[in-house]
C-alpha cells in the first residue's frame, strides 16, 4: 500500500482558510511564478515548487476530503483537481443527486473507512487527505505517514486550522524536505511512529 500524506496550504499561524472558509491569498504560490504546473495554462509556479509538487501530484492515487470541502467546491464540476483519479467523500449523507454516477466520487462513513477505501483505489500510489477536520482525525488514529506544508507568507489569526480539532500532541519527526517557492516554503515531515 501505498503511504497516506496529510496535505494543504497553509499560513504561517497554522490556518488552511479564515472562518469564512475564504482560502485568502494562501493559493498566490499557484499563480506566482513562470512554470506550468499542469496543461491548463492557469497554474504557473516557480522552478523549485514546480520540481517539487508535480513530482507529489504525479504520485497520488486518491484523494480524502470532507464533505463540506467537496460541497463548498461544488465536486470540482465532476472533475477532480490536479489530474486526481479518485476523491473519497468522508460523509454521512449519500452521494448528492445530479452528481454524475460516473464520476470518480467515493462517499464512506468515517474516516478508517475512508482510507481502507482510498487505498484500495490507490493501490501503490499515494492517498492524500487534505489538511483540516478530516486530516487531523487520520492523523489522530494513527494513519498519516507524512504530512506536507505549503506554508504562505500570510497570517490569518483565526480560522480553519490545517489540523482541525486534534487535541492531543503528536510528534513528528525533523523536515526531510524544505523548498523555498515563490511565495511559498514547501515542508515535509515524516510521522513519529
Amino acid at each position: 500500500m501505498g503511504k497516506v500524506v496529510m496535505y494543504g496550504s497553509v499560513s504561517v499561524d497554522g490556518f488552511i482558510a479564515d472562518e469564512k472558509d475564504d482560502p485568502g491569498e494562501l493559493f498566490d504560490w499557484l499563480v506566482g511564478g513562470e512554470v506550468p504546473l499542469d496543461e491548463s495554462g492557469v497554474l504557473k509556479v516557480s522552478q523549485a515548487s514546480y520540481d517539487y509538487t508535480r513530482a507529489y501530484w504525479d504520485r497520488i492515487g486518491a484523494t480524502i476530503v470532507g464533505r463540506h470541502v467537496f460541497d463548498m467546491t461544488d465536486g470540482w464540476d465532476g472533475t477532480p483537481p490536479g489530474g486526481v483519479e479518485h476523491v473519497v467523500v468522508v460523509s454521512h449523507r449519500p452521494r448528492p443527486a445530479g452528481c454524475d454516477p460516473e464520476a470518480p466520487f467515493h462517499f464512506v462513513e468515517g474516516i478508517e473507512a475512508a482510507v481502507a477505501k482510498a487505498q484500495e483505489l490507490a493501490g501503490e500510489r499515494i492517498v492524500e487527505v487534505a489538511a483540516g477536520d478530516v486530516g487531523g482525525q487520520v492523523l489522530a488514529a494513527g494513519l498519516v505517514d507524512e504530512v506536507r506544508m505549503d506554508v504562505a507568507p500570510v497570517v490569518f489569526g483565526s480560522g480553519k486550522r490545517f489540523f482541525g480539532s486534534v487535541h492531543a500532541q503528536h510528534l513528528l519527526e525533523d523536515p526531510d524536505v524544505a523548498i523555498r517557492g515563490n511565495q511559498v516554503l514547501h515542508l515535509r515531515y515524516r510521522v513519529r511512529r
